[in-house]
């Protein structure tokens, strides 16, 4: 009984899984803007290099 009960006070191990908590839904959050707005963005970028283009000349 004493086994069970110092089992569930270590909490040593919690930081460490919430830092990965943490880490995972940082993540996704990213991950899912990338998603949403990947395609504006090339669109954009796409403008802007063509329009660098043909102010060069090329």
């Amino acid at each position: 009984m004493t086994i069970l009960r110092r089992f569930l006070k270590d909490d040593s191990g919690a930081t460490s899984l919430e830092y990965g908590l943490i880490i995972s839904l940082i993540f996704l959050v990213i991950l899912s803007a990338l998603t949403a707005f990947g395609g504006t963005g090339s669109g954009i970028f796409n403008t802007a290099m063509n329009t660098l283009k043909s102010a060069m000349g090329g």
